[in-house]
């Protein structure tokens, strides 16, 4: 992914000089020439970067969690997610700088759900703990690829938190590390006094009932 977007960067001035103010929506661009296309591939980006796990969440809006019989698709969790999506896009509104704030949150949050993952598979190879059944491995190589991979991410979410210019003004600040942190405080706080109480783990094996 990291490869394909380099090859259809096009000229970096072009985009961080970007007339909307999010050089994401130019790169889109500047790889599709088309509006509808950077319209419907940033629709897209935002509503997966706001998609969470809204089983055992905080607010348990109607039980979001319920799939309808009908249509095999968890329509509540949808429209949440929906909800949640047009809220921050019309933050652009008011204040281009929150937006970007919550842009670049959601781009450290993804960075750390991939340090987290990889990082339990290598914890799990070097201690010699068995992983869950899986249909393709990366057999020995595996160890070797996950710290690779851990390397490659260590220097990009380590810069996510950085400003994109200097001098630092209060409108170019990367405000990600602020609301990163007041979320981490934040979640542990609400781990400790509730969330172990009720949270439920990813299960390893499903049986369909008969």
């Amino acid at each position: 992914m990291a490869i394909t977007m380099c090859y259809c960067l096009g000229d970096l001035a072009q985009i961080v000089e970007t007339p909307t103010k999010l050089p994401f929506i130019q790169v889109f661009f500047n790889a599709t020439k088309s509006i509808a296309a950077t319209d419907v591939m940033a629709i897209i980006m935002l509503v997966t970067l706001m998609s969470c796990a809204i089983k055992g969440s905080l607010f348990r809006i109607g039980s979001p969690m319920y799939v309808s019989p009908r249509m095999h698709i968890p329509l509540r969790a949808v429209f949440v997610t929906m909800c949640i999506t047009c809220t921050v896009a019309l933050i652009n509104i008011g204040s281009v700088t929150a937006l970007n704030a919550i842009i670049s949150l959601n781009v450290v949050a993804l960075l750390n759900s991939y340090y987290i993952t990889i990082g339990c598979l290598v914890w799990r190879r070097l201690y010699g703990e068995p992983l869950p059944a899986r249909r393709w491995s990366l057999g020995r190589y595996g160890l070797a690829v996950n710290i690779a991979a851990l390397c490659f991410l260590t220097p990009i979410y380590f810069f996510a938190f950085w400003p994109g210019a200097t001098p630092v003004t209060p409108e170019n600040m990367n405000w990600a590390v602020v609301m990163y942190g007041g979320i981490m405080i934040f979640s542990l706080i609400y781990y400790c006094l509730r969330g172990k109480h009720t949270y439920i783990g990813p299960v390893v094996v499903l049986k369909r009932d008969s």
